[in-house]
């Protein structure tokens, strides 16, 4: 099952060895010493990034197509940002500077990662980016986006190396790349065309406790070779104080190209080891009716700037495979890991362009977390889990040993939780990919015929582990503890607040453990004819996946046994905790054996009314292969390891697209309307009649249609950029419950306005980043609503003099309640929900140095 792992390091021996070869070559740049005729993709001027000189009637774009061309000759609908507005953004996570491009959707709580995004009203039942691709220089940073507990974006850190974001909405990003049928995010690296850096030290001011340090540095090492080298470091607690230093960490990047007269060769690599916060779900209390409710904190408890972990939760211990004890330290969240070495090559011989880039990336992260699973008042709690007369007492902080007489008035708003603490994360997800392709122009019946073929290669190794303790804790701002429970006789229940070494006595999930490799080959090509103002072209492309491994958990059966005595703290003694420990048996695989094959396609036409003004049409179906989430599923056979349909392993998606392009040099205008159908399995969280967080398989269809417009306009110093996305989705099916056929898919907005503002005057510019979020339902059954909310962001800068640039930015500065998550259904009776929210109000200043 790790052979293909073990043989990875000989691919980069190789790998490097023929970029020392390159390097060490004699050099073929023009005589003029001038960047080669045909450039790079990827941040190189030839193809991707738009320099000073590029004229806007001329913007290029890449991303998820055969060939950069004018947007105003593509079939495609398409979004970029800059280096500069990335920066005017004042965002605290990508999520945040996702949120402000149309037609993609962000819950996003402001941790810097385990964001959820989706696309045209593709559905969000799980987590991560199911339906999108991200991308890293034109490869994909993970093969499946809604990895259990590794998402792309806890690998990707915007920083002073990135130029540009781009991304593609459906169309051919269904057949450029693979797992990506609603579109693709890459994040462009600068690779040294300009000469010189930049060193920027920024501080939290306002509600943020972050100290970071960012540099860049480029430019030529001679003639025909350049590089580019930048990275971060931070240290502090973030937005939602915990009492410990949540966010540590940071990443370097480097890349060294070398050109030719027809072409280049670049080596990149980066590292990255990075913690953040891991906010979740926290008590709300909801008042009025589901269709009108009001959401207010509760006492002593903000979610906007409150967290269910506090530095009064100490390392908990989990029940791991074998059964083995693995330990969680709650209040240092999670940590991700990433060691990429990669390789571009861009040549162009015999009137073909041939392009290859290829990498190999060690990845693993870990994850510490309480979710709270009932929230109720501690009397009740109490009562629920101790009998009648139970009580609580302390058992961390400072008040540890202290009982609890007046546990109505605890903290001020009596509430206590019965609480999953997690260990989670990927030991091993190492992954190597490859894609290889080649094009080329004909001149034909006086327009050019553009054929464009390739292969795509991926070994995605995946491994994840969950192991969970469950406990009591109360809600005291950043100080929430541990509780112990005693029964009315004065008889423990708990050790140091652990109630038990799994979820007992709750028939939620169990603790897993599965090591599963993907070997991942897809053909693809495309055809297309631009003659005068008229652009038609199709593309197709073949996915076939093998997927190998083991897997371990309750959820298949067998003689498997769920509860059994464990001896955690090895003291001899069995305590009632350790009573019911929820291990992983290693003698007790179950296998993962399968195969996947899918086509996909998309076609389009593209006619230039005018110089400035075009409109397009496309159609196209792709789909999305299934990861983890049907490891622990009826999907997967849990003897055979196989599936009784392999359709049954893919997700298929079509979508119809047409709209209309207005661009001059001041102003830019696109509207495209959108119709998308798919299928889905999966599972999603959701609270039981009781208050009861379980897992809820699910088989359904979907339906969505809408609109997404973006524009931009600029005169003198003020410009504006702008979009809009109105999303109409529904349920069309569901076989697990017919009732929610008709309903609107959870969290999912009619309407998403973006509006950026800037005012530039030299030595001062000033603008502001306005999102406004209409409201949604909380879950499918379309009851209880999450209300509308809008956040702003606001930036100054002020250069003193040349080469300094002084900075203060703010996020949602008016502390909008931005409510992304509700795992209730309705409002229950005591009215205390468990919500995700955005940040709160933060303020922080920065100053750079460009040199």
């Amino acid at each position: 099952m790790h052979i293909f792992v073990g043989r990875m390091p000989m691919k980069i021996a190789l790998m490097t060895s023929i970029a020392c070869l390159v390097f060490a070559g004699p050099a073929f740049a023009g005589p003029d010493g001038s960047t080669p005729v045909g450039g790079a993709t990827h941040a190189d001027a030839g193809d991707q990034q738009t320099t000073p000189a590029t004229k806007p009637n001329k913007a290029v774009f890449s991303t998820g197509v055969a060939k950069g061309r004018d947007l105003l000759d593509s079939a495609i609908s398409t979004s970029a940002i800059g280096e500069d507005r990335i920066e005017q953004i004042g965002a605290r996570s990508l999520g945040e500077i996702l949120r402000t491009v149309p037609g993609i959707r962000v819950e996003d709580v402001g941790n810097g990662g385990y964001a959820n995004y989706t696309i045209r009203g593709l559905p969000l039942a799980g987590t991560g980016s199911k339906w999108l691709q991200f991308q890293e220089d034109g490869l994909p940073v993970l093969e499946f986006g809604d990895l259990s507990n590794l998402t792309n974006d806890m690998l990707v850190r915007p920083d002073l190396n990135l130029a540009r974001i781009e991304s593609i909405r459906g169309g051919s990003a269904s057949t450029f790349a693979s797992n990506s049928p609603g579109g693709v995010i890459n994040f462009i690296s600068k690779t040294g065309e300009e000469e010189g850096g930049s060193i920027q030290l920024s501080t939290g001011l306002v509600d943020y406790d972050i100290t970071r340090g960012d540099f860049e540095y480029g430019g030529r090492l001679s003639s025909n070779l350049r590089f580019h080298i930048g990275g971060y470091y931070r240290s502090g607690a973030g937005t939602r104080d915990p009492g410990a230093g949540s966010f540590h960490g940071g990443q370097v990047k480097l890349n060294v190209t070398r050109e030719f007269a027809n072409g280049y060769v670049r080596v990149y690599a980066k590292l990255l080891d990075d913690r953040q916060a891991y906010y979740t779900p926290g008590p709300m209390r909801v008042t009025g009716s589901d269709a009108d409710p009001t959401y207010t904190p509760i006492a002593n408890f903000d979610p906007r700037v409150n967290n269910t972990i506090s530095k009064n939760l100490p390392i908990v211990s989990g029940v791991g495979i074998d059964p083995k004890v693995i330990r969680s330290p709650l209040s240092q969240a999670w940590r991700a890991k990433s060691k990429s070495l990669g390789m571009e090559a861009k040549f162009d011989i015999a009137s073909w362009t041939f392009v290859n880039r290829t990498r190999y990336s060690d990845i693993s992260n870990a994850i510490g977390g309480s979710q709270p699973l009932i929230v109720t008042s501690a009397g009740a709690l109490a009562a629920m889990f101790g009998g009648p007369g139970a009580t609580f007492s302390y058992a961390s902080g400072p008040n540890a040993g202290q009982a609890i007489t007046n546990p109505a008035s605890l903290n001020g708003n009596g509430l206590a939780a019965f609480t999953a603490f997690n260990t989670l994360g990927s030991p091993k997800a190492n992954y190597f990919v490859n894609d290889f392709r080649g094009s080329r122009v004909w001149k034909i019946g006086g327009g050019d015929l553009t054929v464009t073929g390739g292969v795509y290669k991926s070994l995605q190794n995946f491994t994840t582990l969950l192991a969970m303790d469950t406990g009591y804790q109360d809600f005291a701002g950043p100080n929430s503890a541990l509780l112990d429970l005693r029964t009315a006789g004065g008889t423990k229940l708990t050790d140091g607040g652990i109630a038990a070494y799994s979820v007992w006595p709750l028939t939620a999930a169990g603790n897993r453990y599965a090591d599963v490799d993907y070997d991942i080959t897809a053909p693809y090509g495309s055809v297309n004819f631009h003659t005068g103002r008229l652009s038609i072209g199709g593309s197709l492309r073949y996915d076939s996946g093998k997927v190998k491994g083991q897997r371990y958990g309750i959820e298949l059966g067998g003689n498997r046994t769920r509860w059994r005595p464990f001896d955690v703290n090895g003291d001899g003694v069995i305590t009632p905790p350790e009573q019911v420990a929820d291990g992983i048996q290693g003698d007790q695989p179950g296998p993962v054996d399968y195969a996947y094959h899918f086509f996909s396609y998309s076609f389009g036409v593209n006619f230039r009314i005018s110089q400035s003004f075009a409109a397009f049409a496309r159609y196209s179906k792709g789909a999305r292969a299934l990861a983890d989430s049907i490891y622990f599923t009826p999907t997967i056979n849990a003897v055979t390891g196989k599936p009784a349909n392999s359709r049954d392993t893919y997700n298929p998606v079509r979508q119809a697209e047409a709209g209309v392009k207005y661009r001059t040099d001041a102003l830019t205008l696109n509207l495209t309307g959108f119709v998308a159908n798919t299928a889905e399995q999966n599972y999603q969280v959701n609270a039981d009649a009781n208050g009861v967080l379980t897992l809820v398989p699910f088989n359904r269809s979907y339906r969505a249609y809408g609109a997404e417009f973006e524009g931009s306009y600029q005169h003198g110093p003020f410009s504006l950029n702008v979009g809009a996305t109105y999303t109409h989705a529904e349920i069309k099916s569901d076989s697990t419950n017919a009732a929610l056929a008709g309903n609107a898919p959870r969290h999912q907005p009619k309407l998403i306005v973006q509006a950026m503002p800037v005012v530039d005057l030299g030595p001062v510019s000033f603008g502001s980043s306005v999102v406004y979020t209409a409201s949604s339902y909380a879950q499918d059954v379309n009851k209880l609503k999450m209300p509308a909310f809008t956040t702003v962001n606001a930036f100054v800068e002020y250069r003193p003099v040349d080469r300094i640039t002084l900075s203060v930015n703010g996020s949602n500065l008016f502390n909008a309640l931005g409510v992304t998550e509700v795992t209730q259904g309705s409002i229950p009776a005591d009215g205390i929900v468990s919500a995700r929210v955005m940040n709160g109000r933060t303020v922080a200043a920065a100053v750079r140095f460009n040199f």
